[in-house]
């Protein structure tokens, strides 16, 4: 009824609805469905990790805890920064957060106010552009560049979208839903018009260690190029390393200073994270590289085999993504990306995400999550391939 809806907050009211959701319950009781359409791998969170929560329960670990994380944690978290980013990290640098998601909320809570500006680079995970507009902050787009290496980022087009008003720059690399991943010159640009401009970065590097761009074991960083003084808050989340989507818990790297801060925003918001949610994040940063490493590998030959299928058509735009687990592709004689995922859903079972979910520029494209089994990718290729060949 209309009067209900007229009497919530606009920001409430506006909120968009999921560009995924429409071909998931188009598609989501079809028999044979093959869904590889949202931002999850299909497999379960390992058992040492699992084995590491029960034990907590069984010691009776279930009551209020750390607003800021268990002391436990916190240093796991450092053990594996220092682990990856050949550096110190101190403990206090870290806030525990009930997921990535709830990490960037609260970081766009503590960096900007109503009618401020957040920018962001598109196409783009859409969530970071509905939370900034959630809190009344206004989310501006950046649209990346397409070429024939694939998307790159224009710096003078970012410089050009600063404004009086422009408080954040949300840099999400390697990225969703793109893959495009920026090299350590990108981000030191990006660094000094941040430092230029007084703006805080907000770093999502969910998939730093799914990167296929040369031998290294991680994307380029802007660990790699920051300085101690810099404005640089990072969101992260145990979902993609580790098989931990439901988990929901994730992490902040943000200033020591600013610790206090964050820990009241947790305590007015969830109070915490469970303790025993906690205890098996303890066990898959310590005892967890090995599957991230498999994961990753499993990831490349992935998106190798769809890369041989994509390839091999000449109506496919599309370029082998250096991070992250999807391909971002358009298919010539499909200029709207939705039409083509339904047609698609329709006639073989496959289903994608459309381009439309991800921002405007890029409405011609489909998302597809390679983070799967390669039986399952075989299966994928074949039926894409068929549909390219109808």
């Amino acid at each position: 009824m209309t009067q209900f809806l007229d009497s919530i907050s606009a920001a409430a009211r506006l909120a968009p609805e999921s560009g995924i959701v429409e071909l998931v319950n188009r598609g989501r009781l079809r028999e044979g469905l093959l869904p590889l359409w949202v931002g999850e791998g299909d497999l379960p969170t390992p058992a040492f990790i699992v084995e590491a929560l029960q034990a907590s329960l069984k010691r009776g670990e279930t009551f209020y805890t750390w607003q800021r994380g268990i002391p436990a944690l916190r240093e796991a978290l450092a053990r594996y920064h220092a682990r990856h980013f050949g550096r110190d990290f101190a403990a206090d640098r870290f806030i525990v957060t009930g997921s990535g998601m709830q990490a960037i909320q609260l970081a766009i809570r503590a960096l900007a106010g109503h009618g401020d500006e957040a920018l962001y680079l598109t196409p783009a995970w859409p969530n970071f552009a509905a939370a900034a507009a959630l809190q009344g902050v206004v989310p501006v787009p950046v649209p990346l560049e397409w070429t024939a290496q694939g998307f790159r980022c224009d710096l003078a087009r970012l410089k050009d979208a600063v404004t009086p008003r422009t408080r954040i720059l949300f840099l999400n690399t390697p990225a969703n839903p793109s893959g495009w991943t920026a090299d350590l010159e990108t981000l030191a640009e990006i660094l000094a018009l941040a430092r230029a401009r007084g703006l805080w970065i907000i770093a999502d590097e969910i998939y730093n260690r799914f990167y296929f761009g040369d031998d290294a074991a991680r994307a380029p960083s802007m660990f790699d190029v920051m300085q101690p003084d810099d404005r640089v808050i990072f969101v992260n989340s145990f979902s993609k390393n580790w098989a931990m989507t439901g988990w929901r818990a994730g992490w902040i790297v943000t200033p020591p200073e600013l610790g206090q801060v964050f820990e009241n925003l947790v305590q007015y918001s969830t109070s915490g994270v469970p303790q025993f949610i906690q205890a098996g994040a303890v066990a898959a940063l310590d005892e967890g590289d090995a599957f991230v490493d498999f994961q990753v590998a499993r990831a490349r030959q992935a998106r190798d085999i769809l890369m041989g299928v994509l390839g091999a058509s000449n109506r496919v735009t599309c370029v082998p993504p250096d991070g992250a687990f999807y391909l971002y592709f358009s298919v010539d004689g499909w200029p709207d990306g939705r039409a083509a995922a339904i047609d698609l859903l329709d006639k073989t079972g496959l289903g994608l995400a459309p381009g439309t979910a991800f921002g405007a520029g890029t409405e011609g494209f489909m998302r597809l999550c390679f983070a799967r089994d390669l039986a399952h990718i075989r299966d994928g290729a074949s039926r894409l391939q068929s549909w390219l060949a109808g």
